[in-house]
């Protein structure tokens, strides 16, 4: 039995109703691509409609997030992911949560307790420490040292004002290491698996207030979970993969151990690709929205074929397809209804990007022997001519250390490419939990804290993602280094010397074909509409975002960084506060 079917079992032994999982394109929410979490689709029930299956809840949860594209490749990130759930709806509350998260892990997988660890919130001016939790694992045999209190990471809330409440997070010690007797929240071979979000309370403008009815929410990814059970330190080793790669290597004729990249993105993107076209919305390759996507991943997996000398015109990817569609079809139905659909539909496009991907590849690579950057007439060329998307141009570039003018390949589609259709004008939003001023002062931070990483690290430094709240801000953002102490100081000191400055931020409508000639940088350019919005602070930052802002950098105070650690591989996380 697999990590699904004993949650699922052991969940439904507890008095919960397994849900189906919801589809990967969200049916009521325009703001998103795809659903990106296990509780996103459950949200109007934890806001309180009522659920027709009852108030305990299990469900596994097909996931996809595509803002980290590039980083696919790695041992851990993937755009298709499984989320593990179970959810309380004003039924049970924190102790048979704890206990049922700690039964299932030491009872069902059979983890040492010594080997887990947990934190709990530490409390604050408005919410005392959870008191609650932390007796209840105490209880349950973790000892003092294994429990760390914290504040920020241990405290939901979906927006300024609604329901939130503090949460538990469980972790494994992942390495050979000898266990530490005490849980440092700082070493990164302690890996979160497990999240408990408990909604107690209720927040507004009033202050903070006990809800009449508590929700629980839980989630545990199923890819990383496997490969801990496992004892992998590479995802596509673990039993969800294995059989995929093995498969790619005996098309190819060539070993995982000296292709790993190649085989990684073909196995992850094909995956996402099987999904995506087997999903109830409809989507097919397309110049636009999801079916930018679905094009994008089939077009990346082609090209890493044609670097194992897979031989394109065979049906290598039916092969993969069949494998992954016969792997998954038992647990999701729609991949059994759409069975040949989804085949039909990565071959129709590889067909498609067949036909000219040996002519593009040829005048690419004449482009690029001498060493010369990539031009905008070029790289529109290959993108009008050949189909290849500007990321494909810029990633062949990158990998013989060359340049793509993007500005003038952006210039060349305003010129001669009709606007992409139009979207819902919700297709975007900028990420704010909240909007109140104290948020509003973090958001402009988080542009100037972006403009000094680039330059004090590099300019290929790219926001990954961020959260704030009103005590703090999360600043994600691509790097492949810890960050010195010099650099930290020379950021935080580069963030205060703007602030001092008192630049004007100021604001701009254009279309978004315009705002990236402009230079205008932003996180994911397929999410917004065709008219956006641009923020620039002084000559310092300009970006595409959805608000809002201060009017001058002089109202932000005083910016200090507190923490700064790996958040995923390739990408940091900086922690920041202004005072």
């Amino acid at each position: 039995m697999n990590l699904k079917d004993l949650y699922i079992s052991f969940f439904i032994s507890k008095g919960h109703k397994q849900i189906p999982s919801a589809p990967v394109v969200p049916e009521n929410d325009p703001s998103v691509l795809f659903n990106t979490a296990g509780m996103q689709p459950l949200i109007p029930y934890l806001m309180g409609q009522t659920h027709p299956y009852g108030t305990r809840l299990c469900d596994y949860q097909k996931c996809i997030r595509t803002n980290d594209l590039d980083e696919v490749g790695d041992t851990t990130h993937h755009t298709f992911f499984e989320m593990l759930g179970n959810w309380s709806l004003g039924d049970y509350f924190k102790e048979d949560s704890i206990a049922w998260s700690f039964e299932f892990l030491t009872t069902i997988l059979k983890i040492p307790v010594e080997k887990l660890a947990v934190t709990v919130f530490a409390g604050n001016e408005d919410i005392p420490f959870d008191e609650e939790s932390y007796q209840k694992w105490r209880s349950l045999g973790i000892k003092e040292e294994k429990i760390a209190r914290t504040v920020e990471d241990n405290f939901w809330i979906a927006g300024e004002a609604g329901p939130c409440g503090p949460d538990t997070e469980i972790f494994y010690w992942r390495s050979e290491d000898p266990i530490p007797e005490t849980f440092d929240t700082e070493d990164e071979r302690w890996v979160e698996i497990w999240n408990n979000v408990f909604m107690q309370y209720y927040k507004d403008a009033s202050g903070v207030t006990e809800l009449p009815k508590k929700n629980v929410d839980t989630g545990m990814g199923v890819e990383r979970t496997t490969a801990i059970l496992e004892g992998v330190h590479d995802n596509y080793e673990s039993s969800i993969w294995k059989d995929v790669i093995e498969l790619i290597a005996t098309i190819s004729g060539v070993s995982y151990a000296e292709n790993k990249k190649s085989m990684r993105i073909i196995a992850d993107h094909l995956r996402t690709a099987v999904f995506i076209s087997a999903d109830p919305a409809g989507i097919r390759p397309a110049n636009t929205d999801q079916g930018y996507i679905l094009r994008r991943l089939i077009r990346r997996a082609i090209r890493h074929a044609k670097k194992l000398n897979i031989d394109i015109n065979s049906d290598w990817e039916q092969q993969i397809a069949t494998l992954i569609l016969e792997k998954y079809k038992t647990y999701y139905k729609e991949l059994e209804d759409n069975y040949h659909v989804v085949l039909d539909t990565l071959k129709n496009e590889k067909i498609k990007f067949n036909r000219t991907l040996e002519k593009g590849l040829r005048m690419f690579e004449k482009e690029a022997k001498n060493g010369h950057d990539i031009d905008g007439v070029t790289a529109f060329h290959l993108y009008d001519t050949y189909g290849f998307p500007i990321e494909l141009t810029i990633e062949l570039a990158s990998e013989r250390n060359l340049k793509v003018d993007e500005e003038g390949f952006n210039n060349k589609f305003r010129e001669h490419q009709e606007k992409s259709r139009t979207a819902s004008a919700g297709k975007f939003k900028g990420g704010l939990a909240g909007n109140g001023e104290v948020e509003t002062k973090y958001h402009t931070a988080t542009h100037l804290l972006n403009a000094a990483l680039k330059v004090v690290v590099g300019s290929d430094v790219h926001q990954k993602g961020s959260n704030i709240t009103e005590e703090r801000m999360r600043f994600d953002f691509s790097c492949d280094h810890k960050l010195s102490d010099e650099e930290k100081t020379q950021v935080e000191a580069l963030v205060n010397q703007w602030i001092l400055d008192g630049l004007d931020v100021t604001k701009e409508e254009m279309s978004k074909e315009d705002a990236l000639a402009s230079g205008a940088e932003c996180m994911f350019i397929e999410k917004y509409p065709d008219q956006v919005t641009v923020y620039s602070i002084g000559n310092v930052s300009k970006e595409l975002c959805g608000g809002p802002h201060v009017k001058n950098t002089s109202e932000l105070g005083h910016f200090k960084i507190k923490k700064e650690q790996a958040s995923s591989a390739g990408v940091r996380r900086i922690k920041a506060i202004l005072d």
